[in-house]
């Protein structure tokens, strides 16, 4: 997900560090149904929270959840409701009932599978640049709100564009011809714009087609679509302009260790160059692809 910087960046790595280290992830305790907190990006334990290479920022949020099926919760209330009626006549009311629900909830926490999820955070500051490495809105929204709490003054927007992804994506497919720079590959998905919302998906097939022209004539829209950029990167764009599968190419990575001086293997530090490197040039391309973009209104 990409999103703008409304304000200059400004806070230094060891002030955003002290700012990250009162919110460090710790696991979910036994009645705990959630934990969130800042983890190490390079992995090793105890290690920094805010990784700066080549001026480009790193950080890496855990989100740590109790899986708890509501049917279980819910048949072991039942239970306790049920003990309740059978020694003492009475059958709860509504509002014990829930406050049973609450305890059979509290009771089997201890014992529930827990599930974790990290989100990589990429901030440009000299772009004013914010990327996300997570899969859906509400898990942004999450990282997002972590960033306010720890920046003071700390603003974003998602970019936006002239035209829209999926009009562009649209007259690509019609014209079977992809922007300057891009490739159309083999993955789409088309969605009726009507109440029938009839979706055709395309996987590892041909999209130069008079069919896929043809669906597109009928009102269908591209929701997702299958691009490479420069031989360098390939991903699937998708109507809200978020980037997923993304994946930078061999031949990226070859190069690299070719120019490579020391032939060490860098890991994290090159890993992040490289990738930060090769979607430096290909975000800009992609919005001018789209029309360019439409630039927020600053901040005061």
């Amino acid at each position: 997900m990409l999103y703008r910087m409304l304000t200059p960046w400004t806070v230094t790595a060891a002030k955003l560090e002290e700012a990250l280290e009162s919110a460090r992830y710790v696991e979910c305790a036994g009645s705990q149904e959630k934990a969130v907190g800042w983890i190490e990006p390079r992995g090793k334990d105890h290690g920094a929270l805010v990784e700066v290479v080549g001026g480009q920022w790193i950080l890496k949020l855990m989100v740590e959840t109790k899986v708890l099926p509501a049917s279980v919760v819910k048949r072991r209330a039942q239970e306790q409701l049920a003990h309740i009626e059978t020694t003492t006549g009475r059958k709860p009311g509504k509002k014990e009932a829930r406050e049973i629900l609450d305890d059979a909830r509290m009771s089997l926490l201890p014992m529930a599978f827990t599930k974790q999820g990290a989100t990589m955070v990429w901030i440009d500051p000299q772009a004013m640049l914010l990327v996300l490495d997570a899969g859906s809105q509400g898990r942004a929204d999450e990282v997002m709100t972590c960033l306010i709490n720890a920046i003071e003054g700390f603003a974003v927007q998602l970019i936006n564009t002239e035209m829209s992804p999926a009009a562009a994506m649209a007259q690509w497919l019609a014209a079977k011809e992809a922007p300057a720079g891009f490739t159309v590959d083999r993955e789409c998905e088309l969605k009726a714009a009507d109440e029938s919302k009839a979706v055709v998906r395309y996987t590892r097939h041909a999209l130069d087609t008079d069919e896929v022209t043809e669906h597109i004539a009928m009102g269908k829209m591209p929701t997702r679509l299958a691009m490479t950029w420069n031989d360098h990167v390939s991903f699937v764009l998708t109507e809200a302009l978020q980037l997923k599968k993304v994946a930078v190419l061999d031949v990226v990575f070859e190069a690299a260790k070719a120019l490579a001086s020391d032939g060490k293997d860098d890991n994290f530090d090159g890993d992040v160059a490289i990738a930060t490197g090769e979607l430096q040039k290909l975000i800009p391309d992609l919005l001018e692809a789209l029309g360019g973009e439409v630039l927020p209104i600053p901040t005061p």
